[in-house]
């Protein structure tokens, strides 16, 4: 991830076209209604930018489907944590998306083979996670650029997180969390049983991380990609995709990259 200049700023706040997607729940609803009422809203493929309502999951789910249009996306929280959000406040909105910091975030690019013979692929902002998906532990060879470094992983599985997604799940599983721009992954075990030690690993954010299951017909894996999961998987590879990314918007005084670096004080 990058921070840069804020795109938007050439214009000013009487020509900004907005266009705004929430996330259904009664408080987003509620303050998408408050916003109609004051701002024209406009379709996203017309707009300037994206104004998300809700959560992280819904901030989520309009990365993946808008990063398409190349729109920044400016979101203000209307869930429950909300870190990927700023402030919900309908005071000067235009001024305070023209004034955000920008920061473009760039996913990693997941490819899984199945027991079935297919090839699955998916892109995550956050995490691709690996986990067993029945009663016995996950047993798994790791390779990063096609050399081995886990012979043998047994456990509940294993997460690589980006830094915007290392405060989440990563973060659950006592992974590090990582600061911004400092182009690394991190490779968290979740309830490691061997090595028992083994607390992961940052890796940089250049490299090709593949796992192998080592008993697929009797330690069945699920992959999951952000909020898309992957049943029965045999290989997964993961790498960061550069051809892909979004821009966020993020208030200066509520920083995406201050938020991560706070975090990493909080008991």
């Amino acid at each position: 991830m990058q921070q840069k200049v804020n795109s938007l700023e050439p214009l000013d706040a009487s020509q900004l076209r907005i266009a705004c997607v929430h996330s259904g729940s009664k408080v987003a609803t509620e303050h998408y209604n408050e916003l109609s009422a004051v701002c024209s809203f406009v379709p996203p493929k017309d707009s300037d930018v994206i104004l998300a309502l809700g959560g992280d999951g819904l901030m989520l789910h309009a990365l993946h489907s808008y990063m398409h249009l190349n729109k920044p996306i400016y979101g203000m929280n209307c869930g429950t944590i909300g870190f990927l959000m700023n402030d919900y406040s309908t005071e000067k909105l235009a001024q305070r998306i023209l004034s955000a910091d920008s920061f473009v975030l760039h996913p990693i690019a997941m490819k899984a083979l199945t027991t079935e013979g297919k090839t699955e692929e998916a892109l995550a902002f956050n995490e691709v996670a690996v986990i067993r998906a029945s009663g016995q532990s996950a047993n798994i060879r790791v390779s990063v650029d096609d050399v081995e470094r886990l012979e043998k992983y047994i456990g509940d599985g294993l997460i690589v997180s980006t830094a915007a997604g290392s405060t989440a799940y990563n973060l659950s599983a006592h992974g590090p969390i990582i600061p911004l721009g400092s182009n690394l992954l991190a490779l968290t075990p979740v309830s490691p049983f061997r090595p028992r030690r083994w607390k992961g690993a940052l890796l940089p954010h250049t490299c090709t991380i593949t796992m192998v299951n080592l008993d697929p017909e009797k330690r069945p894996l699920v992959t999951s990609a952000d909020f898309r999961d992957i049943l029965n998987v045999v290989t997964v590879t993961m790498r960061e995709d550069q051809s892909h990314s979004v821009q966020m918007l993020f208030d200066k005084d509520h920083s995406l990259e201050e938020r991560i670096l706070r975090e990493q004080f909080t008991a």
